[in-house]
């Protein structure tokens, strides 16, 4: 008899837990819905965060920790989908493991996910970032054929934005690759300076508002020909 009762007692504190669960994730998901109306991100996160507790899946993982990128809290971005490489990810979960890297100075790494999404789909736009880090990283050789494909393919309509000034600007895609390879050609040759000024040069006729390559100009410039200081008076 007591087993009996015992049993009874498991089957209904299973069908609690299974209604309590059922009636959690119905209410998570009418607060996902509500705060999605409201334009509220952290309130989305809680929703998505309480729903994945409930109801684990990839995609409710992917998408929590895009949207923790999305809101610049890559840190915990990267808590919640890991850093490793791993080819069975989604574009999604690469892109957010890149783009999170590149955010928190971690290039190497960076690149390591860059490169697997330009694998599955090659594009400018990946070209650019790929050259970009593995100039900071010193493997100029790489860079070089990220940079002869960006020139190749970049359109007239692609753009890539600069925040060096105040006030963000974007430029050419073309310009941009322009002026990656104005710096590669310098790096490699400290020597070719008017080689590299040529490209800096080409950049900013495409775009005479690339602030960016007018500073790499100018600096070169002062390179070669060096600003004369006023004599001393005696």
């Amino acid at each position: 008899m007591k087993k009996k009762l015992f049993v009874l007692f498991l089957s209904i504190s299973f069908i609690g837990t299974a209604q309590t669960k059922t009636d959690l994730q119905k209410h998570y998901e009418s607060f996902y819905k509500q705060m999605r109306l409201q334009g509220d991100v952290n309130g989305i996160i809680n929703a998505i965060t309480h729903l994945n507790v409930i109801s684990p899946s990839l995609e409710r993982k992917d998408t929590l920790a895009y949207l923790y990128a999305d809101n610049n809290q890559h840190m915990q971005a990267l808590n919640t989908i890991g850093v490793e490489k791993n080819d069975s990810d989604s574009d999604l979960a690469v892109q957010v493991k890149a783009i999170s890297l590149k955010a928190l100075n971690q290039p190497k790494r960076a690149i390591e996910q860059f490169e697997v999404l330009y694998k599955r789909t090659p594009s400018p736009y990946l070209a650019y970032e790929l050259a970009d880090l593995k100039i900071q990283v010193g493997n100029i050789k790489d860079a070089s054929e990220n940079i002869e494909y960006g020139i190749a393919n970049s359109k007239e309509d692609m753009k890539h934005a600069f925040y060096e000034r105040q006030q963000p600007y974007q430029v050419s895609l073309k310009a941009a690759f322009l002026h990656l390879k104005g710096l590669v050609i310098y790096n490699t040759d400290k020597n070719n300076i008017d080689a590299a000024l040529a490209l800096f040069n080409e950049a900013i006729q495409i775009d005479p508002n690339f602030n960016l390559a007018s500073l790499s100009k100018q600096a070169l410039e002062n390179i070669k020909n060096p600003p004369t200081l006023p004599s001393k008076q005696e």
